[in-house]
């Protein structure tokens, strides 16, 4: 039986750029079927009175410098060498998720994530100018028009809001949040374990 991986995503969270490449190894290694949620990390975090880590940890003697080795490690250790810290870091997705929340089916929004991953997190693009979001969007082939004009559906705003409300009514705090089924795991560190559990090992 072929297990479903739910990806609770915000295109802001730089560690959901990290987990995006090796999470797709994952479900390849284990035949999986992937299946990305979009939310609003910026309405999660008002949800859940959580907060960016280089905000809540500043105060913390040596924790935010351990987190930037972690966060080297990472890109290192998966080969992620195209990775550029956003400028803007806390910026507003809200456009980006409307977005992925606009795309037609799962096959579409995903190729959707493959195209706005690099755009912020390599080219560090405004990710509230219409026209920039734009220009990616067609440039990948995409119908801008369609899907930003789709963005201001009262319909596709509500999908988001309740797709955030859900994730966190389930357990999710912050970014990047994997499912399978009721089991939840919370961090790129944790693609270990998410793998051993698809495998049929112990999470």
């Amino acid at each position: 039986m072929t297990r479903t991986v739910e990806f609770i995503l915000d295109l802001g969270a730089p560690n959901g750029y990290l987990a995006w490449y090796p999470l797709k190894d994952v479900v390849s290694r284990t035949s999986a079927e992937l299946v990305v949620t979009p939310v609003f990390l910026g309405g999660m975090h008002k949800i859940t009175g959580n907060s960016p880590p280089m905000m809540r940890d500043a105060n913390v003697k040596g924790k935010v410098p351990y987190a930037a080795l972690e966060f080297r490690r990472f890109l290192d250790r998966h080969g992620l060498d195209r990775f550029s810290m956003h400028p803007d870091l806390p910026f507003n997705t809200i456009l980006l998720q409307r977005v992925l929340v606009a795309a037609s089916d799962q096959a579409e929004m995903q190729s959707l994530v493959d195209l706005l991953q690099p755009a912020v997190w390599e080219r560090n693009i405004d990710c509230s100018d219409v026209e920039v979001v734009a220009e990616v969007l067609a440039s990948g082939g995409f119908d801008a028009e369609r899907l930003l004009t789709a963005t201001q559906d009262p319909e596709v705003k509500a999908r988001l809001a309740a797709n955030t409300e859900q994730a966190v009514e389930r357990g999710a705090f912050g970014i990047p949040t994997f499912f399978v089924g009721d089991e939840m795991w919370f961090g790129k560190e944790r693609l270990g374990q998410l793998e051993e559990y698809l495998s049929g090992g112990k999470p």
